[in-house]
């Protein structure tokens, strides 16, 4: 951290329960000169992966559906998401983490794998960076259900759906999922099925 427009006054944990909640004040120089004081809270969950896992010669693609608490209580009737697999870099990087993740999920050992991009997803709250890939699957491919970790208590259910199928799905609002959004998106516009 080396912006010297930035002072750290104070950084505070007011939750570690599940990830680290820490409220920080800081000194913020502005545009006239002068420092302003400032008080923000920043969720730090640590970063993450996500992949769309294509098929060229059948136009699909692999993605998830499962029960998100926040969306839930948020306006979600069902709660249940359908999103591109992903997760939490642990003590990995972050394609030792999205092939992890993959066979855990989806039941798919990949081969290659292409890093698109990096993004913070939320960052007026999170401090989460998530790195995106995408890579081709075949059948032979597939070497277990999937269906997540019952010790991390997942309940994932695996969908192969076709391409034009799963992009409509955003206009529908059958997807809300920003990073599958953002993967689906990609893939149409760099033709990744063609």
């Amino acid at each position: 951290m080396s912006n010297p427009k930035i002072e750290i006054l104070k950084s505070e944990i007011l939750s570690d329960n599940w990830y680290i909640l820490r409220k920080i004040t800081y000194n913020y120089l502005k545009k006239d000169g002068n420092w302003e004081t400032q008080i923000r809270e920043a969720y730090d969950r640590g970063n993450g992966a996500t992949i769309l896992l294509y098929n060229k010669e059948s136009k699909t693609v692999i993605l998830t559906r499962q029960f998100r608490l926040p969306t839930y209580v948020n306006g979600n009737e069902t709660g249940m998401m359908i999103e591109a697999c992903a997760g939490l870099l642990d003590k990995d990087n972050a394609e030792e983490c999205i092939r992890r993740e993959t066979e855990e999920e989806t039941g798919y050992q990949i081969s290659a794998v292409e890093k698109l991009f990096e993004v913070y997803m939320s960052p007026g709250s999170v401090t989460e960076i998530v790195h995106f890939f995408a890579a081709e699957y075949t059948k032979d491919m597939k070497v277990n259900h999937g269906g997540g970790i019952q010790e991390e208590q997942e309940n994932i259910e695996v969908l192969e759906l076709d391409f034009d199928q799963a992009y409509n799905m955003i206009a529908s609002g059958e997807i809300k999922d920003a990073k599958t959004i953002m993967l689906l998106q990609h893939a149409k516009i760099n033709r990744l099925l063609e």
